[in-house]
């Protein structure tokens, strides 16, 4: 199955994000673009941050860092405003969610660094181009994702479980994703772990911590990768001061196309 890109699909997205229409999750949308994670820092964190995503590439891999005070990320696309071109964020206040707009501007000041970390709906376009089955996108609802009691590697104040996305499949199906996906480290690449959820602490499967749950069908095994929503896993343990993410499966869409970021 090939996938056929629309040049323009992208710009657009922003767009309808920029005016409210776009508010929903970004899964399955502008077919052949790179989607991306959002944390956005005061400038006095960002260096430790930045250490952390180096030092965590699977959960974490970053696309783009922006200058502080600046929202554009012309080399992510056209026109992009960081402040309104995501469809859900979330604000946090000491590590506690206080807020879930649909534009920051008013929040945004020059001490301010955004941060955009790979996303798995890439490589869910080439699950789908080879034929295996994406279930939250067969059931019209957001990846379920879970938090676990696998560590990051710590740095500076930065530190707490890894989180994961999961995609049902049956055994040799899951094999050939682990093939696919490892083509694309740069968007989380293979899986990190398959089967059994209690051993990474999933306590139940059914109950994700962010996202919708999904069937899992008689002879599927859970397969899970690692995800860029573990910022905000660390951000409950560090606790700033103040921060700004995107809402989970809220994605900033971006002009970068998908094969350009194969590595095979």
């Amino acid at each position: 199955m090939s996938v056929t890109i629309d040049v323009g699909a992208a710009y657009q997205a922003r767009l309808d994000a920029r005016a409210g229409i776009l508010t929903g999750p970004t899964a399955n949308l502008a077919p052949g673009h790179v989607q991306a994670n959002l944390a956005i820092l005061p400038e006095e964190l960002a260096h430790d941050f930045l250490r952390f995503c180096q030092r965590n590439p699977k959960p974490c891999p970053l696309v783009a860092v922006s200058e502080a005070g600046d929202p554009s990320l012309p080399e992510l696309g056209r026109d992009i405003d960081i402040r309104t071109d995501v469809p859900r964020y979330r604000v946090w206040r000491h590590g506690e969610l206080v807020a879930e707009p649909v534009d920051i501007r008013d929040l945004w000041n020059e001490k301010l660094v955004a941060f955009l970390i790979g996303c798995s709906f890439s490589f869910e376009e080439a699950m789908l181009a080879d034929g295996l089955p994406v279930r939250h996108i067969e059931q019209g609802c957001n990846v379920p994702m879970y938090r676990t009691n696998v560590p990051t590697v710590a740095t500076g104040p930065f530190s707490g479980p890894l989180v994961v996305s999961m995609r049902p499949l049956k055994a040799a199906d899951a094999i050939r994703a682990v093939q696919v996906t490892s083509r694309f480290p740069s968007v989380h690449g293979a899986p990190v772990h398959l089967g059994d959820p209690s051993l990474i602490g999933i306590a139940d499967i059914n109950n994700p911590d962010y996202g919708d749950p999904v069937d899992i069908r008689e002879g599927e095994i859970p397969v899970f990768w690692a995800c860029g929503v573990t910022p905000q896993s660390v951000i409950a343990n560090v606790r700033p001061e103040f921060c700004i993410t995107h809402a989970p499966g809220h994605m900033l869409v971006t002009d970068l196309l998908n094969s350009s970021i194969a590595v095979l």
